[in-house]
């Protein structure tokens, strides 16, 4: 497994602050790193802050009348944040968004040729071999309309798309959202054999902490627009307060959330 701390970094958040309609508050102050061919997982619960990261990372906040006003965005040392998300893509980063957002009309071929867009060089071919291999129920769909694939056809549609353009990162938001645990599985077993193999970095936001901490190399907890709690994942995993509050476990056994009367967690701003 990766060590996150032998590993150059290749993004950076620090300390970033976003506003929307320069009234909302959302992010208050979010730190984090991600290693260079690793997974890291963004996990927390729904408006804990997970998307509003990953836009604020690939600037697709102004399309939702949202800023970054405090803080800075760092990719391979260089400050991103003011920069177009096309131009941010020709940089090797790029973001899956949550619900997918296939060109329903466009076959599945079609719409993974859309992530070869800006590219000029003559290799497209070859890498849609390369998504085929990893994705091979969509070699099978190739000539179908995309919007009458099902749910998991079409997450694999939008990150094959997204591989389509040689990314050296991917902002994946919410990969499990809607799909049965088993498509879930195949989903972050595909995440692993990506990064592992083609050596791209992936920086997922998840709900679904257990699946993620998993697969993750190292994660971080939000909550209410903070980062509470980060570590290496197989760490996150045995903490007691993760745990009982996100995996729904204590020392007796399973049990219901509305059963959690309280969360020991140790704020890092407390710390």
């Amino acid at each position: 497994m990766l060590d996150a701390t032998k590993t150059d970094t290749l993004l950076e958040v620090n300390n970033i602050e976003v506003i929307y309609n320069h009234v909302i508050l959302v992010l208050k102050g979010v730190s984090l790193s991600v290693p260079k061919g690793g997974i890291t997982a963004l996990l927390g619960g729904n408006g804990a802050g997970k998307t509003t990261t990953l836009k604020a990372i690939s600037n697709l906040l102004h399309s939702e009348r949202g800023e970054v006003t405090k803080g800075s965005i760092v990719y391979r040392g260089e400050r991103v944040q003011d920069m177009s998300p096309a131009d941010l893509v020709k940089k090797g980063v790029i973001q899956v968004m949550e619900g997918r957002h296939c060109f329903g009309h466009l076959t599945v071929e079609d719409n993974l040729l859309t992530g070869a867009y800006t590219r000029t060089d003559r290799e497209v071919a070859k890498d849609l071999e390369m998504v085929y291999h990893y994705f091979p129920r969509l070699k099978e769909r190739r000539k179908s309309q995309a919007g009458y694939t099902s749910g998991g056809e079409q997450q694999m549609v939008a990150i094959g798309r997204a591989l389509m353009s040689r990314p050296e990162t991917i902002l994946l938001d919410e990969p499990s959202m809607g799909l049965a645990p088993q498509l879930v599985e195949q989903i972050f077993e595909i995440v692993k054999a990506v990064n592992e193999k083609e050596g791209v970095t992936f920086l997922l936001a998840e709900q679904n902490t257990n699946v993620a901490l998993r697969y993750a190399h190292y994660g971080y907890i939000l909550e209410s627009g903070r980062v509470v709690m980060d570590g290496p994942a197989k760490d996150l995993r045995e903490n007691p307060d993760v745990k009982e509050f996100y995996l729904g476990m204590s020392d007796k056994g399973r049990k219901s959330f509305r059963d959690v009367r309280s969360y020991r967690r140790r704020k890092r701003w407390l710390a």
